[in-house]
């Protein structure tokens, strides 16, 4: 059975088009695999915290000597590492603000990546521990931002592809529901979008 961790980061809740697209490929994991476990992480709701000192400091210390209130620091990232580790498909949603992500996707990424947990160094040079994912990227945005003059506009798909590939999540394929804001392509953005979706 197939594990599907949905990660919702858009702060709009029924407008939302990388809702819509992120829901409809979770729609065509089910078509493929018809018994999936799926797990929803929305980072709005309640919004997910940005990391403090406090956690950083647990995240640094050895597990042997971390404190039983270190602990409880670092509960929320242990939480979201294990539902990373668990998928088999990782669905994020990531509308395009202001060239980037959302505050809240930051927020997951600086809780998941963490040193000889999600990653590690060795005399090569660093290695991804979160190997073996399937992981769909639902973007959506106003503009068009996969080719012409505004291509190097697009932060989101860039770092996202980087930060998660340090990891060892390389197997990524993104969909995009883009020129929402552009007369007649707006008409036909999410469904150009759904129709770009390949499970296999």
């Amino acid at each position: 059975m197939k594990q599907v961790l949905h990660i919702i980061s858009s702060p709009r809740t029924e407008s939302s088009v990388s809702k819509k697209l992120g829901s409809a490929v979770v729609e065509k994991i089910k078509n493929r695999y018809p018994e999936i476990i799926l797990k929803k992480r929305d980072l709005t709701n309640p919004l997910f915290p940005h990391l403090e000192e406090k956690q950083i400091t647990a995240f640094f210390t050895p597990a042997e000597h971390r404190t039983p209130e270190q602990l409880e620091f670092i509960k929320l990232s242990d939480t979201v590492i294990s539902e990373l580790q668990e998928a088999d498909f990782i669905v994020i949603e990531t509308p395009l603000y202001n060239f980037s992500i959302t505050s809240t996707l930051k927020s997951w990424l600086d809780h998941i990546a963490r040193a000889g947990v999600t990653f590690r160094y060795d005399e090569n040079g660093p290695e991804g521990l979160v190997k073996n994912k399937k992981v769909y990227l639902a973007f959506s945005s106003g503009g068009i931002y996969s080719e012409g003059e505004k291509q190097g506009y697009d932060f989101v798909i860039p770092y996202l592809e980087k930060t998660l590939g340090f990891m060892g999540m390389n197997d990524i394929s993104v969909v995009r529901a883009e020129g929402l804001s552009v007369p007649v392509i707006q008409e036909t953005a999410l469904q150009k979008g759904i129709e770009s979706i390949v499970v296999e």
